[in-house]
């Protein structure tokens, strides 16, 4: 007999995320650090993802500055308010930078609740090509003239690279801060990782083949455009049926980032 689809997971909608908890919204962010350290794209305890809650206050929820993602649990991520205070207790701080491009983004796109920065090897390798990121592959079509660029300004100390951070992003969700790293901002959770996640792969792809020393095939406009169309990073679903997967696969393996 063949298996029914929930077809539930075909109807999600963004407001799905102004009803999670905090609770919820912790479990979740949890789960995106353990899943940004197993696909290799953590940095030891540097980078960092951010949610931001439901409700007038402005908070977010970032990781506790010392830990490795591979340690971060719903409990041990840290509130903190658009100033930079730490709302409530925590034993752990903040990284300086990583509340200064975390806040830059939740003070000024509302339609984005979760942030997620990377030091890949390869998005940083393609963050310093001056073309950027080419759309060679069928993972970095689906980024075709909807990436934003950001000029590297030194470490992100400074709080009035807020504004030029912003400005940069535009109206975008992807982002490549040069001689930096990846940046990616969704709706949701599960959105914000999926876009790293394949942002990621189009830069592993692209400095691949580059390597090889061999031309390369770059589509035309109209089939570059037509890919990204059918691909859609802008569906309300993107990101959420694998989510599903990866939540289950970590609750299999451990399910420590629950507590």
């Amino acid at each position: 007999m063949v298996q029914k689809i929930d077809l539930a997971l075909q109807s999600y909608s963004p407001e799905v995320e102004l009803s999670l908890s905090e609770r919820e919204l912790r479990i979740q962010l949890a789960a995106a650090y353990r899943l940004i350290d197993k696909f290799q794209m953590s940095d030891l305890i540097y980078t960092h993802i951010s949610v931001r809650l439901p409700g007038p206050e402005n908070h977010f929820l970032i990781n506790p500055y010392g830990l490795l993602f591979r340690e971060v649990t719903a409990s041990s991520l840290v509130k903190v308010d658009l100033d930079g205070n730490i709302v409530g207790e925590s034993e752990w701080p903040v990284n300086p930078a990583g509340f200064v491009i975390h806040s830059a983004i939740h003070s000024a796109r509302e339609d984005l609740f979760c942030v997620v920065h990377t030091h890949t090897r390869y998005g940083m390798a393609v963050s310093a090509l001056e073309c950027g990121l080419l759309p060679i592959s069928q993972f970095a079509l689906q980024f075709y003239n909807r990436v934003a660029y950001h000029d590297y300004e030194g470490v992100s100390l400074d709080l009035d690279e807020r504004s030029r951070l912003v400005n940069d992003l535009g109206d975008k969700k992807v982002m490549i801060m040069r001689n930096h790293g990846l940046l990616t901002a969704g709706r949701t959770i599960p959105e914000a990782f999926s876009l790293m996640f394949y942002l990621n792969r189009s830069c592993e792809v692209q400095i691949t083949a580059q390597s090889s020393g061999a031309p390369l095939i770059i589509p035309s406009p109209d089939v570059c455009e037509h890919s990204a169309a059918q691909q859609n990073i802008d569906d309300v679903n993107f990101g959420q049926l694998e989510w599903s997967a990866l939540i289950r696969m970590l609750d299999r393996e451990d399910s420590s980032y629950r507590h």
